[in-house]
């Protein structure tokens, strides 16, 4: 099937490793021109190389930390003018650690929204511009399992990315006009290096045992998600926004 995405321009945030550096990897083979950012010069050069070699279009990498609202609206604008316009914008952030709701205090909580909610705002307003301009956009905010089904042991991260579902509210009505979809991926356990440094030497065995609590008896492959990401961001999604895509081999059970 083709998606619609030769010579798009896609921003792809976080994305030199783990979930991001596959949905770039993805929008790559599809022929979109990719931008990639990350904190890590060096990891950021490996995963620039790696995403360059999955299809025609032109890769470029900056060093960003999204946590800075100045810098992240810059890497947007310059993005923009790297390559005469961007269509697809795909919000990312890092971690925060895992613990109940009452094992942080309130400046956790603040860093937390920092972190995991800002990145979504700060690079979603600066991208809007671009994206009603040029007549055609896709915004995929990826978030976690979380905001659908939060979990006890991830009490930052079950407050903090709620806020983004809020924010996706807004701009659907703000977009939708301009012919700009805006979409929530909400990603369960999928096997990235964030994951092999959480379980440490246990990571076999522990993946082990949270697969077997799954329907689909596996966690996801992070390609897996690169191609959900894909068709978000696709011609085929044009009727599609404002939903939050699920992806978690059935962990989140709940109606409604």
């Amino acid at each position: 099937m083709d998606l619609g995405l030769d010579g798009r321009v896609a921003l792809v945030a976080a994305s030199s490793s783990g979930l991001g550096l596959a949905v770039a990897r993805t929008l790559a083979a599809e022929g979109a021109h990719v931008a990639l950012c990350g904190r890590d010069p060096d990891k950021l050069a490996r995963a620039r190389a790696e995403v360059d070699g999955c299809g025609p279009g032109r890769v470029v990498s900056t060093v960003v930390d999204l946590r800075d609202e100045d810098a992240a609206a810059a890497w947007v604008r310059q993005t923009a003018e790297e390559f005469g316009g961007l269509h697809i914008v795909v919000t990312n952030s890092g971690g925060v650690p895992f613990g109940p709701v009452e094992s942080f205090k309130v400046a956790e909580y603040r860093q937390a929204v920092n972190d995991n909610l800002l990145p979504h705002v700060s690079l979603s307003l600066a991208a809007a511009p671009y994206l009603t301009e040029a007549g055609w956009g896709r915004i995929v905010m990826i978030t976690s399992e979380a905001v659908r089904q939060p979990h006890p042991g991830s009490g930052l991260s079950s407050v903090a990315r709620l806020g983004v579902l809020g924010f996706v509210k807004g701009l659907v009505h703000s977009l939708g006009a301009s012919g700009v979809t805006v979409n929530v991926l909400a990603p369960g356990f999928h096997r990235t290096p964030i994951l092999d440094e959480q379980y440490g030497a246990q990571v076999e065995e522990r993946i082990a045992e949270v697969a077997r609590e799954l329907p689909l008896g596996r966690i996801g492959r992070a390609e897996d998600l690169g191609s959900l990401a894909a068709f978000l961001a696709s011609e085929q999604a044009a009727f599609v926004t404002g939903t939050v895509l699920v992806a978690d081999g059935g962990n989140t059970r709940g109606i409604g």
